[in-house]
């Protein structure tokens, strides 16, 4: 009987020890994001990123055509650095739709894959899309080495009020629309690889979280993710068009016709759990927290 009762005592207490052990065990989330970050801008410290892993430096060029006009800088005069207007510390303040484009280089700084493509695009926004967007389709963030409608991922608004918040990952033109027909953004084919809000959450007080999250591009079973405030807004499944991108050419477009404030852009090299995508909408100082 007492080799019983010692018998149960130790396993009761193998136990408790396995319990208490999974209770203390470190929660790795803010590491496991930091070890995914390839771009961090905060625009804290002005215009170059804080963190990249390709060039970090913002380039503004006339047009998409005139690539060899680019110019190191931010060279628009209705875009500046806002002192402490920013979601955390200053922020980056688009007053104005004007022609011409910022952008920081793609290479490196995203991590591109030719046969199984994964990573997360995350930052902040603040405006009244009703009263400060002025007319036609706005891009805040748009990922490509051609266009919109070429190999691209990005986030719109669209052109009339009441303006829908759309995810597009739309991949090689000549795949999806080999024999085009009138313009794309009006294309029904075009439309159904889209998903996106009505009414979205933006208002002129309050800062608005976006994240794109994209998983396994370049196979038969891509999918990409719409989040907003952390808040899973849309899906779309089965993606099988390729990306094909010329890496040196492609560019991560900033405030494509945006008017409003923009902060806090980071980048990732796969797709973020739910639960990183609740802490990294939660960091208290942003992603510099991260550090």
């Amino acid at each position: 009987m007492l080799h019983n009762k010692n018998t149960l005592t130790i396993l009761f207490l193998n136990i408790l020890t396995v319990a208490l052990l999974s209770s203390c065990k470190t929660d790795t989330t803010n590491a496991d994001v930091k070890a995914a970050l390839t771009f961090y801008s905060s625009f804290d410290q002005g215009i170059d990123a804080d963190f990249a892993l390709g060039d970090k430096q913002l380039y503004t060029v006339p047009n998409r055509k005139a690539r060899d006009s680019a110019q190191v800088g931010l060279h628009k005069p209705d875009i500046r650095i806002t002192k402490g207007e920013g979601r955390f510390g200053d922020g980056l303040l688009f007053t104005e739709r004007s022609k011409g484009y910022i952008y920081y280089p793609s290479k490196d700084n995203i991590s591109y894959n030719t046969t199984d493509w994964s990573g997360a695009v995350s930052f902040w926004l603040k405006l009244d899309p009703a009263t400060d967007l002025e007319p036609g389709y706005c891009d805040p963030i748009q990922i490509t080495d051609v266009s919109y409608n070429d190999a691209s991922i990005w986030v719109d608004f669209t052109k009339e009020n009441p303006r829908d918040f759309r995810l597009g990952v739309i991949g090689d033109r000549d795949v999806w629309n080999p024999n085009p027909e009138g313009p794309d953004n009006e294309n029904p084919v075009f439309i159904e690889k889209l998903t996106g809000v009505k009414n979205p959450p933006f208002g002129k007080d309050q800062w608005t979280h976006i994240l794109i999250n994209y998983s396994n591009l370049n196979t038969k079973n891509g999918q990409a993710s719409l989040y907003i405030n952390a808040e899973l807004k849309g899906t779309r499944t089965n993606i099988d068009t390729p990306f094909t991108w010329d890496l040196d050419l492609s560019n991560i477009y900033l405030g494509l016709g945006y008017v409003g404030l923009f902060d806090e852009l980071s980048l990732y090299n796969r797709a973020l759990t739910h639960k990183e995508i609740d802490v990294l909408y939660a960091l208290e100082n942003g992603v510099h927290s991260l550090f």
